[in-house]
């Protein structure tokens, strides 16, 4: 299952976005704008682009590839719906793409789900192998470096995403790299560094699935 985080008219969508949902440890917003780089180019476009060729790659191998949003001009879904969406499925796999918008630094990090006893333990260890699959294979396919500004060594341990504290398959968020930095957003904004970026991450799905 591949969520393409946010969503193109997420903006104006408030009321929508802004309700409450429930996360299993709290509530949050149903979901967010997400960011842009300088030039306008947006968070919620690279995700799905990403997304989408990521999709084409697990499916030429003779994988079901499903995609919590196929479009960028929509809002939502929310959180607590994109983790459903992987729930239903079945999943052997999820992952949630997204770009971060850091006001420092570059870089990318992996996040994994903390254990949270009656709620993610039961996924959060092959959650945080596949995220040191994402992260190896990331960090290879794409030259992009750790994180500079969060995590360690290019992870991170969330308890307060929905679309992680809900979900019953091992599952993990990228951020593929910093879209408020001119570096990093100068190669998310590249068609040939998002086929790198999808190559990658579907490298790291392999690699998991093999047990590698």
């Amino acid at each position: 299952m591949i969520d393409p985080g946010h969503n193109g008219r997420n903006y104006a969508h408030t009321a929508e976005i802004n309700r409450l949902v429930d996360i299993g440890n709290g509530t949050k917003a149903c979901d967010t704008t997400g960011t842009s780089a300088s030039d306008g180019y947006t968070e919620s476009a690279y995700n799905l682009d990403v997304a989408q060729r990521l999709a084409a790659l697990l499916r030429a191998g003779g994988a079901t590839a499903i995609l919590t949003r196929t479009t960028d001009d929509g809002w939502g879904p929310c959180i607590d719906e994109r983790a459903a969406i992987g729930n239903r499925a079945h999943a052997a796999v999820a992952i949630s793409i997204h770009a971060d918008g850091s006001l420092t630094g570059r870089g990318f990090h992996v996040i994994e789900p903390a254990s949270i006893p009656g709620l993610t333990d039961a996924i959060a260890g092959p959650s945080a192998r596949l995220a040191v699959d994402e992260r190896d294979a990331y960090a290879q396919g794409t030259g992009v470096p750790y994180a500079t500004y969060i995590g360690h060594d290019g992870l991170d341990q969330r308890s307060d995403l929905g679309g992680l504290n809900l979900s019953k398959v091992p599952k993990v968020f990228i951020e593929c790299g910093n879209l408020r930095n001119p570096t990093d957003a100068a190669l998310l904004e590249s068609p040939a560094f998002r086929a790198r970026a999808a190559a990658s991450l579907s490298a790291g799905i392999q690699a998991f699935l093999s047990g590698r």
